[in-house]
């Protein structure tokens, strides 16, 4: 009798055990798929958004002369956090509170940034802000290196080297600059690289999604931006957010881009949470050629052979780094499937087991 109990009890055990690797086998698979979708819907949203709020803001600032960036970014966030606080009132998402000190400090520094990266463009020539943006990625991929021990092999660091090569082409053309430029530009350029990088890394950390941290994140960049935001521009522009003339049509431009700013600043944390800062680098350079070939089509802007060689070789290196990336994907995911199968053979030997048992 009492054998019988023990048979029992463990042909009922190595059931359960079968079932739960199965279970765990059909979650990996419907996790890949989500995640391979999730990531596609991030990319293109972020490509849209971003592209949009461009060409809106340029029409903004161009052609009716609101050029009152800083401002208007903290406006873009006020908003958003408007725009979450309602979207978690009708429960489309879940609040969920973590470190507070982590999330003041990482709001801050991400208004900090963005701060520094508008007096970089303030206090030097437009070539070498785009350089200033270019080292954004060689910066995220040193300090992800030497602080997080991440790993970039020879072929994405050539496919990067590419595009930044092509992005250089299109974009670079004057390169003046000055000391104060120069200490500016390194700022935005470190603190820019570190919110990114503790986007990432936050999510992961404390197991929060995007629009959880969007949300904790938000105040605290719109306040920095919302004070420090008049006298950046003032500085800058030499005119007062205040005392310009807000017509009807400068309204409904102001409007626009504040509502496409939810997208951008949400898909933005997407992005680099699903995969990762360097390529939402990558894909920010994208972006730029995309509103090189918007502004000549809808704008009419100047355009010569070197935007279109510098947008092919982009282009190229960005088609490397994709193709690069997929392929470590699909390395990673076979030495996935290996240990899965690893698993089902011990499934398979626990089922020879019960098999055994019950004869």
């Amino acid at each position: 009798m009492t054998r019988t109990i023990s048979v029992w009890g463990i042909w009922l055990w190595i059931n359960l055990l079968e079932v739960s690797l199965l279970d765990i086998k059909e979650k990996e698979m419907s996790e890949n798929k989500r995640f391979q979708f999730g990531t596609i819907g991030a990319l293109s949203l972020s490509v849209v958004s971003s592209v949009s709020i461009v060409i809106c803001n340029k029409a903004l600032m161009s052609s009716l002369g609101f050029l009152f960036a800083t401002t208007l970014t903290s406006w873009h966030l006020l908003v958003t956090f408007c725009s979450l606080h309602v979207a978690l009132w009708v429960k489309l998402f879940e609040h969920k509170p973590f470190d507070p000190r982590t999330v003041v400090g990482f709001g801050i520094l991400n208004g900090i940034s963005i701060g520094l990266l508008n007096l970089s463009l303030g206090f030097n020539s437009v070539g070498f802000y785009q350089m200033t943006k270019l080292a954004i990625i060689p910066c995220t991929v040193l300090l992800e290196t030497l602080f997080l021990s991440k790993k970039f092999s020879r072929s994405i660091q050539l496919s990067l080297c590419v595009l930044l090569l092509g992005v250089g082409i299109a974009t670079v053309t004057d390169l003046q600059l000055n000391f104060l430029g120069s200490i500016f530009s390194l700022l935005a350029v470190l603190t820019t690289c570190v919110a990114q990088i503790m986007t990432n890394t936050i999510q992961k950390k404390f197991k929060v999604s995007s629009t959880q941290l969007l949300y904790q994140s938000c105040p605290y960049q719109a306040m920095t931006l919302f004070i420090s935001g008049p006298f950046l521009d003032k500085f800058l522009t030499r005119q007062n957010v205040f005392a310009f003339r807000y017509t009807p049509q400068v309204l409904v431009f102001i409007g626009m881009s504040c509502l496409i700013s939810v997208s951008v600043n949400f898909s933005t944390f997407l992005v680099i949470g699903k995969t990762s800062p360097v390529t939402y680098q990558v894909l920010g350079h994208l972006k730029t050629c995309l509103v090189l070939a918007f502004g000549y089509i809808l704008l009419h802007d100047p355009f010569n052979w070197r935007n279109i060689h510098g947008i092919f070789v982009a282009m190229m290196g960005m088609v490397l780094y994709s193709y690069y990336c997929t392929r470590e994907g699909q390395k990673k995911a076979t030495e996935a499937s290996v240990q899965l199968q690893a698993k089902e053979g011990e499934s398979d030997l626990l089922i020879g087991i019960r098999t055994e048992l019950v004869q």
